[in-house]
């Protein structure tokens, strides 16, 4: 029972949507346009989570931005036809915003890229605040992106949780002094996020409203 938390701080990508197809088909599209069928699936694995930049820039500092275009591009135009729902995501988000819960995203993604997720799976009425790429120098897992989202929902580290699939996300919410919440439908495993030691792992979104005491 967690009666002080007042706000939940979710990731985007493989937390409350599931992109993970969207992801990969867009690292393996991008990534073999320039290396021929050097890159395979469990190769780009990895890239989940940090920004392309970081990604890209890794591979090919001259030709980062050219590789970032090229992966938006793909990725925008498949979008609607490879994001999933995860199961249950849509009915917690629903209850807690019913329950007065303050709600906010912190994504590695860019702003626009994280509305059209929001409104594909209808979950955009619920979230007031998004903290994206484009509102933040550094990227999770710098604290910078939840310090500034509670800022603008008016709440304290104590009171808050992230929740997320990715190491950026429970090291973030180290960082910044939330309680940290990991996802065991993270396409790296449940023993992947488990390492990361986060204070509570979910094994679908409704456990979230167990954590809290809140019955729907």
């Amino acid at each position: 029972m967690n009666s002080h938390i007042t706000t939940i701080l979710f990731d985007l990508d493989g937390t409350l949507i599931d992109t993970n197809e969207l992801i990969i088909a867009s690292f393996l599209h991008t990534l073999n346009s320039y290396y021929p069928d050097r890159y395979k699936r469990e190769d780009v694995l990895p890239f989940i989570g940090p920004s392309l930049f970081v990604t890209f820039s890794s591979i090919d500092k001259d030709r980062t931005e050219e590789m970032i275009q090229k992966y938006r591009t793909y990725n925008i135009e498949h979008h609607d036809s490879l994001v999933k729902e995860f199961k249950g995501v849509f009915e917690t988000i629903k209850t807690l915003d019913k329950k007065g819960y303050k709600l906010g995203i912190v994504s590695t993604k860019k702003r626009d890229t994280v509305i059209k997720g929001l409104k594909l799976m209808k979950l955009d009425p619920f979230f007031k605040v998004i903290i994206s790429l484009d509102e933040v120098e550094h990227e999770k897992p710098h604290p910078e992106p939840i310090e500034k989202a509670l800022k603008l929902l008016n709440s304290t580290p104590q009171e808050a949780m992230m929740v997320g699939d990715n190491y950026h996300d429970i090291e973030a919410g180290k960082n910044a002094g939330t309680a940290s919440v990991g996802v065991a439908w993270s396409v790296k495993g449940r023993e992947y996020i488990e390492s990361f030691q986060p204070d509570y792992i979910l094994d679908e979104m409704a456990d979230l409203l167990k954590i809290l005491g809140v019955t729907a």
